[in-house]
């Protein structure tokens, strides 16, 4: 399935570049409205959106699409795309360089395939991690094309663990340095890319962790569910508003470390 692979790939990269061109120059001008669920969207969301849903439906009509902005109810078809058009939009609407594309791809429900492309850092990571599937070719996690993975360091004061603005009040519990970055999806590729030990996000969506999922799988860290797991996603579910707790760590001895915090929240 190497061409394949490569297809999806290719695809992917220049999808999310394109898209993050065209971001760029809306980073920090645009207005921003609330959403229902409190969240903000501004016209580049729902542009970036469309964009990269009629690109997917031109380039691979055979797949589905489920995205944040437009369709939140999983099809019936053994590949389906899983995008979140710019994760981390209160940064981007405030001018923080903290935010990006993210592109997952599902099989069967599972995520196989995942890209997040951070415009303004200049960094793209992506993943392919098989799992139980009957797929093949190569796994792994990379950042801008160079292998990645999560940190073997022991626990130290001077380590950095992230939290999300929901999960503020456990930060003087944590026997780390603490982060808030504002972007789901960056918060677990730190830890994919051994930058950080561990993170956690109370109320992520299914666009939020569809693509950093599988390069969290694939850089060896481990992705914890505080609540049941999403995974494989259900045909004719709508995920509109269905959050998924989620603590992701470095390494598995880290899991009864930080878990207990977490779950007193």
């Amino acid at each position: 399935m190497s061409n394949f692979w490569n297809q999806i790939l290719n695809f992917a990269t220049t999808t999310a570049n394109d898209v993050g061109q065209q971001l760029i120059l809306d980073f920090g001008t645009v207005q921003a409205d609330e959403k229902a669920d409190g969240s903000l969207v501004t016209r580049s969301d729902q542009w970036a959106d469309l964009e990269i849903r009629t690109r997917i439906a031109t380039t691979f009509p055979e797949h589905g699409v489920l995205s944040e902005e437009a369709e939140h109810i999983f099809p019936n078809t053994d590949w389906c795309w899983v995008i979140d058009p710019l994760d981390g939009t209160t940064n981007f609407a405030r001018g923080i360089p903290i935010w990006g594309v993210s592109l997952g791809l599902l099989y069967q429900g599972n995520p196989v395939f995942g890209l997040i492309h951070l415009p303004p850092l200049n960094q793209t990571f992506h993943g392919f991690w098989f799992g139980s599937s009957s797929l093949t070719g190569t796994q792994g996690a990379f950042l801008n094309g160079q292998p990645i993975h999560a940190s073997s360091d022991a626990l130290s004061s001077n380590h950095f663990f992230n939290l999300c603005s929901r999960s503020i009040a456990i930060a003087p519990q944590i026997p780390c340095k603490i982060r808030m970055l504002g972007m789901a999806a960056y918060n677990f590729l730190t830890v994919a890319a051994g930058a950080t030990l561990g993170g956690v996000e109370a109320t992520p969506k299914i666009w939020d962790i569809a693509g950093s999922w599988v390069i969290v799988k694939a850089a060896g860290a481990v992705w914890c569910p505080l609540s049941p797991e999403p995974f494989p996603l259900e045909i004719g579910r709508n995920y509109g508003t269905q959050s998924y707790p989620t603590l992701v760590v470095s390494q598995p001895e880290l899991v009864s470390v930080f878990e207990p915090f977490i779950k007193k929240t």
